[in-house]
């Protein structure tokens, strides 16, 4: 399976700690092993699911697309505005 990540992504990525990496990773593992995990939006967010998995203590919120053997890694946040932004880099 293909795995792509947008600039967004690699953004937020980027900012965490070599701990936190590790939890990520897991979790993108977890959604590679069943891309039907997350929780599938309808609206102006349709298409795109979301995984929810925590980081420590912090509640982390991963959007992707599955498409025939690829996976987009869409956008990556806490649930601060985390729809609000989504829905501006979709629509965008």
């Amino acid at each position: 399976m293909k795995i792509v990540m947008t600039t967004a992504f690699k953004k937020y990525a980027k900012k965490l700690m070599r701990n936190q990496i590790k939890m990520l990773e897991d979790a993108i593992d977890e959604i590679a092993k069943d891309p039907e995990i997350g929780e599938l939006k309808s609206g102006d967010l349709a298409g795109i699911r979301i995984y929810k998995f925590h980081i420590h203590t912090q509640l982390m919120l991963l959007a992707y697309q599955y498409l025939e053997k690829e996976l987009a890694l869409l956008s990556l946040s806490t649930h601060e505005n985390f729809y609000h932004d989504l829905k501006k880099r979709v629509n965008d």
